[in-house]
């Protein structure tokens, strides 16, 4: 009875430490992420290998849950950013509102002379840029992003899961214009949805 109070409680505590140090922003990203990764892993594995210990009161097993469904949600933008950070281009300049800035221009931000019918130059763009920045917010629509693919799973509604990956591509649609932008938004979104399925299998399985 004590082990099962130990392991149940243990879970509770490690998720609700790791969502707040997944929320510290003056860590660097792998500090912020490490802990979320570590604890989903392990009870992954424990799910896996079959090594899941019945709760010893309903009321422990409720706050693991939601300690679990926060970590899904809170702890998904630091794992996210992790994975932004590892796989994006180097060349992606960070915004300040949570995005990337692009040239609209191109990738080498190189304009045209335009020359009327005598050949004269009547305007020159060359070294001009669009620049803007684009994807911003992304953490702050990931958090209602994660909580609707934890919910839809929970309640065993899939086709919302579809749904919310569907508009947030509608809404991203204007910015999608460069290759960076695009390489953010499927890898930062293939990461926010993937975290927040395995947090929703770890509390189903459980």
């Amino acid at each position: 009875m004590i082990w099962q109070w130990t392991a149940w409680g243990s879970t509770v505590l490690l998720a609700t430490v790791s969502t707040v140090v997944s929320s510290w922003r003056g860590l660097p990203p792998v500090w912020r992420a490490t802990p979320p990764l570590v604890v989903v892993a392990v009870l992954m594995l424990a799910t896996v290998f079959d090594l899941r210990f019945p709760a010893p009161s309903p009321v422990l097993a409720t706050a693991a849950g939601l300690a679990v469904v926060t970590l899904g949600v809170v702890g998904g933008s630091s794992v996210t950013s992790f994975v932004l950070g590892l796989t994006v281009r180097p060349s992606s300049v960070p915004g300040q509102n949570g995005g990337i800035v692009v040239d609209a221009n191109g990738p080498q931000g190189e304009g045209t002379d335009q020359q009327d019918p005598t050949g004269s130059a009547t305007a020159s763009t060359a070294g001009s840029s669009s620049v803007q920045e684009v994807m911003r917010g992304g953490a702050a629509i990931g958090h209602p992003e994660r909580a609707a693919i934890v919910g839809a799973a929970l309640v065993g509604r899939f086709e919302i899961i579809a749904a919310v990956i569907a508009i947030k591509g509608l809404g991203r649609f204007t910015e999608l214009d460069t290759a960076e932008a695009r390489e953010r938004f499927i890898v930062g979104t293939l990461a926010s949805s993937l975290w927040a399925g395995c947090a929703a299998a770890v509390v189903l399985l459980s």
